[in-house]
């Protein structure tokens, strides 16, 4: 390796092995008055992990952290979702205490970033109190998108963190994400069996057929529940040829007529899920 060549390689390793800032960044940000919600900075940032964030709101104490490159937009938008997906109905009144309390004492949070595989991001995820978030990038964020290239990621990944830490540990029998749950029972018929790992091939009944590799048992729940989900309120419906080669229904009718047991579960009014999709616009 020449000298040029080795030099570089060794800045890449110091800078991707650096810890996170020991005191909080800090940036210029602008707060939109007619949101419900306003950006605050991070200066009393809980754990040295979320000391490369500068800016975050507070959504019914559920933080969304963000860094310098995100935009107040995005960040705004993603905190609005979150409090849909919490306060459905927007009356001001958690659906479902429970949920919450599970998110807050899991320490649940959003970390939003520019972009996926950032050094800042590296940072990050060295620490172990980054655990506790769901990631999610600017680059994906797209208020208002719902359709093809354009589709909003952050509808997705909030979401997820809801799912996880909220429905998951409140209702572990009918939600957890672990074999013999309800939720779980009706994934193994959606995926064609009770496949641990990734089948080389899904069986050709299959409609759930999640691909990824690194997608253990417990994340292809995860992203079953919010397939299942988004698919009843609407989210999907312009999606159908674009999602098919990982999840076949894209209707709230389809999703009745094929996969009855998920849709009996989510539709249960003793869980209060949403019934309306987020559009990030909160008490507005």
């Amino acid at each position: 390796m020449s000298r040029t060549l080795l030099f570089a390689f060794s800045l890449l390793i110091v800078f991707s092995c650096r810890k996170a800032p020991k005191n909080p960044e800090s940036c210029s940000f602008t707060n939109d008055d007619d949101n419900y919600f306003s950006i605050i900075d991070n200066s009393d940032s809980p754990d040295r992990a979320f000391n490369v964030f500068c800016k975050k709101v507070d959504v019914f104490g559920i933080m969304l952290y963000a860094t310098d490159n995100v935009t107040d937009e995005n960040l705004l938008h993603s905190a609005n979702l979150m409090a849909q997906y919490i306060d459905n109905d927007e009356d001001g009144n958690i659906d479902d205490q429970l949920v919450l309390d599970s998110m807050r004492s899991h320490g649940s949070c959003m970390s939003i970033f520019g972009t996926d595989k950032s050094s800042v991001q590296r940072r990050f995820f060295r620490h172990e109190a980054s655990r506790k978030a769901q990631d999610l990038y600017n680059s994906e964020i797209h208020p208002g998108g719902r359709s093809g290239d354009t589709f909003d990621a952050a509808l997705e990944e909030i979401l997820h963190l809801v799912t996880a830490t909220g429905w998951s540990k409140a209702y572990p029998e009918t939600f957890w994400e672990k074999k013999g749950s309800r939720l779980c029972n009706a994934m193994d018929i959606a995926r064609g069996g009770q496949h641990e790992s990734i089948p080389n091939n899904y069986p050709s009944d299959a409609w759930y057929h999640y691909n990824d590799k690194t997608c253990e048992y417990q994340c292809m729940a995860t992203e079953y529940f919010y397939w299942a989900l988004t698919t009843h309120l609407g989210a999907q419906i312009e999606r159908c040829g674009e999602i098919n080669q990982e999840w076949e229904i894209c209707t709230s009718i389809g999703l009745q007529s094929k996969d009855k047991a998920m849709f009996e579960l989510i539709t249960d009014s003793t869980y209060n899920l949403p019934k309306v999709l987020p559009d990030g616009s909160y008490m507005r």
